[in-house]
């Protein structure tokens, strides 16, 4: 029993989890998941609604977007699309003065995980006049949230998968480096990118198994509401997987891709 104990504590020590505990505490990665899901919500979304209404291409809207990202189908993606199921008529109400507020909502959604990643990464906050980073990426991530839900029915089987894979990991991979404003070097941030991508893929198949019955409960028992918290549910996961993927990153380069006396390359 000696034996077992100290060889489980020498697997602890050695896999240094207790420092990856203790800069999630730090950044405080539960609250700052919490306000991702928030932004997303009263930010991200409205935008995403607006662009899925333009799109000539998918039915459904911005519900076809969320259905796929949540892995849902059946009752429950019915359930979510008979909530969250914009008119197309969107497009001719909506001013220009709309999408410019929305564009600058979306914006401070891209500026909270902009300041995740710096803290992620003990980096000074960008100045001001970096906002076009902001932009940027914004625009990026609503390219590929739409490449996703092309593939939808464009691929099946193994070739959406490894597509799905190789864009997300592209993508977060980029969208670190770009939002740092190069001040981590690629090999660096590459454990980050495949961990959140990871993250994600459980994120699907744990909405799948829970979040797909909850919500065609919470639809039955407390109607809009219930589904909407459901989905709020969904993007604090999200946004765990987000910071935490990043988080792992740093922790997996520190403690066991690199010598710890070197720690991650900064800059080029």
């Amino acid at each position: 029993m000696r034996q077992w104990r100290r060889g489980l504590h020498r697997a602890w020590e050695w896999l240094r989890l207790r420092a990856l505990l203790r800069h999630g505490r730090e950044l405080e990665l539960m609250h700052r998941a919490m306000g991702f899901a928030t932004l997303a919500l009263v930010t991200l979304a409205p935008l995403l609604i607006v662009v899925a209404a333009a799109d000539p291409l998918v039915r459904g809207g911005f519900a076809s977007w969320l259905t796929d990202g949540m892995g849902l189908s059946g009752q429950s993606a019915e359930a979510l699309t008979n909530i969250i199921s914009p008119p197309r008529k969107v497009i001719g109400t909506t001013s220009v003065l709309s999408l410019i507020l929305l564009a600058v909502f979306g914006i401070s959604f891209a500026g909270s995980v902009q300041n995740g990643y710096e803290r992620i990464w003990d980096l000074a906050s960008g100045p001001w006049h970096r906002v076009w980073r902001q932009v940027t990426w914004l625009a990026v991530l609503t390219a590929y949230l739409y490449q996703e839900v092309q593939t939808r029915t464009a691929m099946h089987g193994t070739q959406r998968i490894a597509l799905s894979v190789i864009s997300g990991v592209l993508f977060f991979w980029w969208g670190q480096r770009f939002l740092l404003g190069g001040q981590v070097h690629w090999r660096t941030l590459l454990p980050g990118a495949i961990a959140t991508v990871l993250g994600l893929v459980g994120l699907r198949a744990f909405s799948f198994l829970v979040f797909a019955p909850l919500i065609i409960t919470n639809a039955l028992n407390y109607g809009a509401v219930g589904t909407v918290l459901v989905v709020e549910s969904w993007l604090i996961g999200v946004g765990f997987v987000v910071y935490g993927g990043a988080l792992f990153g740093r922790w997996f380069v520190e403690h066991h891709w690199m010598p710890t006396h070197e720690g991650p390359t900064h800059g080029e």
